[in-house]
């Protein structure tokens, strides 16, 4: 499909970087105009159902991919809160967050890592001990779900995502 080689493939370059920006709001609007040029649909139609019948990601869904499949190659860095604290609790499997308070760095991919794997339900957390499967599964999460979820977890608030 022409969309992947011309226009995913520079969107995803560096998307763990820039992924999180105020800018990346440009970047939606036009892969959201491109899948209209692409579909032959006027500006004002909505692209929801566009991007699920194409079985392409929004550009914030695909955000949260790359982050998540970051976290599945360095797994080992991360230290999970049953190491910390021996207490048998709801969190015990999740990764541990360490208490920050600058921005700069909670806005960073390795504490924004931790953070969107701790929200994944558990049926996608089991998978994370198989790349392959994880990814097929976390995909699959990403299709069905909006991403409008995931903009509450990674601070999205203050960028207005327009999903129409």
């Amino acid at each position: 499909m022409i969309y992947y080689s011309y226009f995913h493939s520079v969107m995803t370059y560096g998307l763990l970087l820039w992924g999180h920006s105020s800018e990346s709001i440009k970047i939606f609007r036009l892969q959201k105009k491109i899948i209209r040029i692409m579909m032959g649909y006027r500006i004002s139609d909505s692209c929801r159902k566009l991007f699920f019948n194409l079985k392409i990601l929004p550009l914030p869904s695909q955000y949260i991919l790359s982050l998540l499949l970051f976290v599945i190659r360095i797994n080992n860095q991360f230290l999970v809160n049953s190491e910390i604290c021996h207490t048998d609790t709801r969190q015990h499997a999740n990764f541990h967050q360490p208490s920050v308070n600058l921005n700069k760095y909670q806005k960073g991919v390795y504490y924004l890592d931790g953070k969107v794997f701790n929200k994944l339900p558990t049926y996608i957390k089991i998978e994370s001990n198989i790349p392959k499967k994880f990814k097929l599964v976390l995909e699959k999460f990403l299709y069905e779900n909006s991403f409008i979820i995931w903009m509450n977890i990674l601070n999205f608030n203050k960028v207005k995502y327009i999903y129409t």
